[in-house]
């Protein structure tokens, strides 16, 4: 009974697979963000974090809000704010590194 309790664990465990990607979008508010030269400045301080889509990401200057999908599995949210926030802008609940 042990072994087939093992047999049938180790079948259903083979059977779910691993969680390789995980996409989510996330939403920062950025609120200095105002000219095209400080949309360049926000980009490019996201340039280096892998797990980042910059070719879909929007950059709004009007409303201040940067629109970026991520790969969890590969960076966290706050790793994104963070680089913001290095670069010397808000970025939503984290202040600017100055």
């Amino acid at each position: 009974m042990k072994k087939v309790f093992t047999v049938l664990l180790l079948v259903s465990l083979s059977l779910c697979g691993c969680r390789i990607k995980d996409e989510r979008e996330l939403v920062i508010d950025v609120p200095h963000m105002r000219t095209e030269q400080d949309v360049a400045k926000v980009r490019s301080s996201l340039l280096s974090l892998r797990g980042v889509h910059l070719k879909t990401a929007v950059f709004d200057a009007r409303s201040h809000k940067v629109t970026v999908r991520f790969d969890s599995m590969v960076v966290a949210y706050k790793n994104i704010e963070i680089a913001i926030a290095e670069a010397g802008y808000d970025a939503n609940e984290i202040d600017a590194v100055k």
